[in-house]
Parts: C-alpha cells; sequence; structure tokens
C-alpha cells in the first residue's frame, strides 16, 4: 500500500510560479506523476517520471514550462511550475504506479487527494 500526501498548491498570478510536493510512504511504485482536473473537464496527466532512471514525460501543455523530479532517498516528487496561465487553474494530484510509461489515469494505482492551483489573470 502506498499513501501520497500533495502540499504546496495556491494562488499565483498569470506568469507566476509555484513548486508542489508529494510525500509518498510505502515502496511498491515504480513510476509517479502529476495530473490535473479543472471543474468539468476530465482528468489531465501533466508530468510522470520513472523512479530509477528518472526519464520523464510531459503532457503537451506544460512542455517547457513544468518540471518534475524527484527525491528518492526522502521519497518526495515535484512539480516546478513555471510561467503559469489561468487554464493552469486545477486540483492537482499526485499518482504512484508500476512502470507503465504513460499519462493515462489507468496507469496509477494510487492517488492523492490533491492540492488546488489557482493562476488570476
Amino acid at each position: 500500500q502506498v499513501r501520497l500526501v500533495e502540499s504546496g498548491g495556491g494562488s499565483v498570478q498569470t506568469g507566476g510560479s509555484l513548486r508542489l510536493s508529494c510525500a509518498a510512504s510505502g515502496d511498491d511504485y515504480s513510476r509517479m506523476a502529476w495530473f490535473r482536473q479543472a471543474p468539468g473537464k476530465e482528468r489531465e496527466g501533466v508530468a510522470t517520471i520513472f523512479r530509477s532512471l528518472g526519464t520523464t514525460e510531459y503532457g503537451d501543455s506544460v512542455k517547457g514550462r513544468f518540471t518534475i523530479s524527484l527525491d528518492n532517498a526522502k521519497n518526495m516528487v515535484y512539480l516546478q511550475m513555471n510561467n503559469l496561465k489561468p487554464e493552469d487553474s486545477a486540483m492537482y494530484y499526485c499518482a504512484a504506479g508500476p512502470n507503465l510509461p504513460s499519462l493515462r489515469t489507468a496507469a496509477y494505482n494510487y492517488w492523492g487527494k490533491g492540492t488546488q492551483v489557482t493562476v488570476s489573470a
């Protein structure tokens, strides 16, 4: 069993930055990811990272602006978000699962409760 707890959300203006953190307890996962979901929209894959090699993949809407990273010693994964836009506003979720390179929700079996990010114009 893996428990995930997100933190670091908040409100910023357009062009600002935020850093999200996710603390993981347990060891039954090989890949971690960040997803987001805005009201009335489907959950969208933002970024994923392979725990052992650190290889990453990003959603098209965040490439060049967001960076996912991890600290295996601390069982932490981070999402650095720069140049934020109003359309980035959403609940952001941390996810963990087996090594299936994917930004699809079905590839992950552990989820946090989310942290809210709001970007104002």
